[in-house]
This record gives structure tokens, C-alpha cells and sequence, in this order.
């Protein structure tokens, strides 16, 4: 299950003077900064933060968060010495607005010369004041951005292997047999070539080829029609993003031991600049994240919530570690293709949505005759944006264990809290609650098809073998026939098995 789908917050490291950036004012021009977007900086909620500061200390330990106990303590006494400062700046602001008055009205010469003292006095005391807000604004913001998100009270507590078994599907799964090692059935018929890949990029790159190509093509429409189905809106994203957007998307390193210059080893692919007011420009790690950005900054009216968009894009990871049989062949590469279910949802449509969502996903990869599971997944593995998430593992029987083909996550308010997602309530209750602002959406992402992962289910699970272990060709679920836009063809047996 540890595999690059699903800790992606975890393996994703992004420069944390990214992360720094967001307390700053955001503007349009150039000298803003190349690594920052044009949003204004994230909004949290501080005050729940201070008022459950031991659950947030708690979560944040569960999750094997990369902030510590005293980060989060932290940001509840700035928070309150924050709120202390602007209690004074408002009371001195407020004798500013009288002091005019006093002046004009003074009686004497000696009484205007004191009340001008006083205003110099007022002056100089409200930008020390100003000064100090900002900076303690600026500096628990910046802790503030570490801490992950609420966790449901159904998931899970621990690492990966605490995740939970909530529903099998599919047809009996066939015993472990490294005949059926995708890597060697591919280059028995031709479908994949590793090595051109190497010379051309490096390690973990590849070809489709052949009837692999078409299986790409196959998979990524026949997941899009039953999205759209389900009334998904279809879009191609951006594969290059800012940075800062990604860092708004929660994705944050865990291993974040720095330099000197604060920036850890990248596990993202960044562009290099071709000039100093070039934006710090990154190859996006899933399409979730300009997803997301296409969202930010906006305000929806309830009544057109939820937003539901399918989405194609690649994926960029730059894998870290040594090679092994979890890195062996399409398993874990560097690029591939992937289709994102995303959504935007109120804060009371959330939980049912991602049901929504799951079953689509289940509808997904039922289609394709595969033996999976779906895993409620543990505190550890929510990274720092999921309330939630849901993981859904294919049998590879030529790996001999399963494999991670999809994930989904609900992130409720974190996301739309640093990208300023936003709806407008068909009820005013604000006046009623005492609440003037807008509330934030929630979003919820899942993969529809993560490409390379379902090839290797497919041929490991579809290679007809015959008794002496070649392979004779490859029996392929018949939902993938309407999409397979080629002429038949003699060059390797496929046939088309109907579900069970």
C-alpha cells in the first residue's frame, strides 16, 4: 500500500519559503515574488485552533503531522497576544480620531502644544503597534500552515497498516504467480519498452506501445463517460502550476529537514526561471491541484453547489528512494496519466458527496473485472489536507499482493481556506449566528484512473497463460471495447470477457 497515489502529501516537498510567502500581501506586480500566486494570503480559523488547543495538539500527533506540540501552542498565545495588540491599536486609533478636536478646541497655547504631544505621541504608539500585529500575524500564520486538517472520528488512529477493510469486490482473485509479473508480460508482447525510456529521460520512465497505448486511451475515456454519466463536467488541466498553489493545496513535506536556505530536497519537478519575476513555476504531482486553483478566489451561490468536474491530466513525481519490487516496472514511475474526480461542495454536502464520489469509483473498477478493496485509511496516511480518504486496492496477482488504483479524499474547508473558495447561503443566517463573512466551501478529490497502475491489474490479472507460461494474449474487460479505437488485429490474441 505505501506507494506514490496515496502519501503524496507526505512524499510532496515543496520549498517551504513557498509556505512563507502566503503570510505575505500577495500583488500583481512583478517584484511581488516568483514564487507567489496573486490570492490574498489564506485565512484560518485561529480562534477554533485556541479554543481546542489540545484536540488540534492531539490531531496533529495522530496524523504524524511535521509540526510539533510547541508550534501549536504557539499560534494559540500569538493568536491571543494578537488579539490583545488590536484591542490596544483600536483604543489608540480611537484618541487619534478625538485628538483633532482637542487641538481645535484647546483653550490655550499651552493646551494645544500638550494635546499636539499627545497626538505625535498617539502616532508613534499606533505604528509601533501596527508593526507589532503584523509581525505576530505573519509568524503564527506561518506555523499555522503546518497543522493538518480536523480528522473524522471514524478514522482510523496509526499508521498504514491500521487502515480499515470496509467492502471486497470483484470476481475470486487468482493465486500470487510471478509468471504473471506485468514487467515480463509486457515485453513479451511488446507493450512496453523500459530501456528507450531510460536513454531518452531516465530510470522509471517508459513507452506504451502497441496495445498498451491504446489501453491508456481506452482507460482514461471509459473512466471520463462514467464520470460524465454521473454529471461530472470534463476538463484538461495545466500539467505546469505555480508552486504556491500547490503549498495552498496542503501539500507540505513531513521529512522537512532544510538547508541553511530553509528549502528541503524537492520531490516535486520545478521549472527553472528564465528570469527574476518569472513565477516559480512547478510540473503539477496530480490533477487535483490545479483542480482546485481553477476554483480560487471565487464566490458560488448555494444553489449551484455541489460543482462537479472530471478532470485529465499527468502526473509528475519525483520519486525518492531505492529501486524494489514496489518501483518494479509501471508500478511507481515518474509521469503518468490520470483521470481527478473533483469537487465543491457546501459544508453539509461534504460527507454524502464523497460517498457519492466512492461509488463512482467502485462503479469504475467494478467495470473492469478486478478483484479490490476499499480501505477507510488511518490517521497517518491522511496527509495534512484529508477529514477523510478512502483507498481502493486492486489483487495483482503477478506482484502477489495488492496495489493502491485509487484514492479519495474529503478536505472539507482546508483547501478553500487558503484559496479563498467561497459560497453565498440561500439563507441569510449570518445576521441570526452573528456571522457577517462568507462561509468556505469543502472539496473532495478521488482518482478516477490512475493509468499505469490499472495496466499492471490488467495484464497481471488478463494474460492468458498457456501451460507451459507464455503468454498467448490478453483477455481485457469487455466495458473497455467501445473506447478500443483500433482495427482488429492478429498481432496478439485480445479477448473481451464480459463481468461477473
Amino acid at each position: 500500500m505505501s506507494c506514490h497515489l496515496r502519501p503524496f502529501c507526505r512524499a510532496l516537498s515543496v520549498q517551504r519559503h513557498s509556505a512563507k510567502n502566503l503570510c505575505r500581501r500577495h500583488k500583481s506586480s512583478a517584484a511581488a515574488g516568483a514564487s507567489v500566486s496573486e490570492l490574498p494570503p489564506p485565512r484560518l480559523d485561529y480562534r477554533s485552533l485556541a479554543e481546542n488547543l489540545e484536540q488540534t495538539i492531539q490531531n496533529a500527533k495522530a496524523r504524524n503531522a511535521p509540526v510539533s506540540q510547541g508550534d501549536i501552542a504557539a499560534v494559540a498565545r500569538m493568536y491571543a497576544e494578537a488579539n490583545d495588540v488590536s484591542k490596544q491599536l483600536n483604543a489608540r486609533r480611537h484618541l487619534q480620531s478625538q485628538i483633532g478636536d482637542k487641538i481645535r478646541k484647546a483653550a490655550s497655547d499651552e493646551e494645544r502644544t500638550k494635546a499636539r504631544e499627545e497626538a505625535t505621541s498617539l502616532k508613534q504608539e499606533v505604528h509601533a503597534l501596527q508593526t507589532k500585529l503584523q509581525t505576530l500575524e505573519r509568524t503564527y500564520q506561518q506555523f499555522a500552515l503546518h497543522i493538518p486538517n480536523d480528522t473524522h472520528p471514524q478514522t482510523p488512529i496509526g499508521p498504514e497498516p491500521a487502515a480499515s477493510i470496509i467492502a471486497t469486490h470483484g470476481p475470486a482473485f487468482i493465486p500470487a504467480d510471478p509468471k504473471r509479473d506485468h514487467v515480463a508480460i509486457a515485453k513479451e508482447l511488446d507493450l512496453l519498452d523500459l530501456e528507450s525510456g531510460a536513454t531518452v529521460t531516465g530510470s522509471s520512465w517508459y513507452f506504451l506501445k502497441n496495445e498498451a497505448a491504446l489501453l491508456e486511451m481506452a482507460l482514461t475515456n471509459y473512466s471520463m463517460s462514467i464520470a460524465m454519466k454521473h454529471g461530472f463536467t470534463p476538463v484538461t488541466t495545466p500539467d505546469v502550476i505555480r508552486s504556491d498553489i500547490a503549498v495552498r493545496c496542503g501539500f507540505q513535506p513531513r521529512d522537512a529537514a532544510t538547508t541553511g536556505e530553509e528549502v528541503p530536497v524537492s520531490h516535486m519537478y520545478h521549472i527553472t526561471p528564465n528570469h527574476e519575476s518569472a513565477p516559480q513555476l512547478i510540473l503539477s504531482g496530480t490533477a487535483e491541484i490545479p483542480l482546485a486553483g481553477m476554483f480560487a478566489n471565487k464566490v458560488y451561490n448555494e444553489a449551484a453547489l455541489p460543482l462537479k468536474y472530471v478532470g485529465v491530466g499527468h502526473a509528475f513525481r519525483q520519486e525518492a528512494g531505492a529501486r524494489s519490487a514496489d518501483t518494479r516496472g509501471l508500478y511507481r514511475v515518474h509521469q503518468f496519466t490520470k483521470v481527478e474526480l473533483f469537487g465543491v461542495s457546501t459544508e453539509t454536502q461534504s460527507e454524502e458527496m464523497m460517498e457519492t464520489m466512492k461509488d463512482i469509483q467502485i462503479e469504475i473498477l467494478s467495470g473492469l473485472n478486478l478483484s479490490f478493496r476499499v480501505l477507510d485509511m488511518p490517521s497517518e496516511e491522511l496527509g495534512a489536507s484529508a477529514y477523510r480518504k478512502y483507498d481502493m486496492e486492486a489483487w495483482m496477482p503477478g506482484r502477489g499482493t495488492w496495489g493502491e488504483v485509487s484514492s479519495l479524499s474529503n478536505c472539507t474547508d482546508f483547501q478553500s481556506r487558503r484559496l479563498h473558495i467561497r459560497y453565498r447561503p440561500q439563507e441569510k443566517k449570518g445576521a441570526v449566528e452573528g456571522q457577517t463573512r462568507l462561509p468556505f466551501a469543502h472539496t473532495l478529490n478521488g482518482t478516477a484512473a490512475a493509468v499505469p497502475r490499472l495496466i499492471v491489474a490488467l495484464l497481471e490479472n488478463g494474460a492468458m497463460l498457456g501451460e507451459d507460461g507464455v503468454v498467448e494474449g490478453l483477455r481485457l474487460p469487455v466495458a473497455l471495447k467501445p473506447f478500443w479505437f483500433a482495427p482488429e488485429s492478429n498481432r496478439i490474441l485480445v479477448e473481451w470477457q464480459e463481468g461477473e
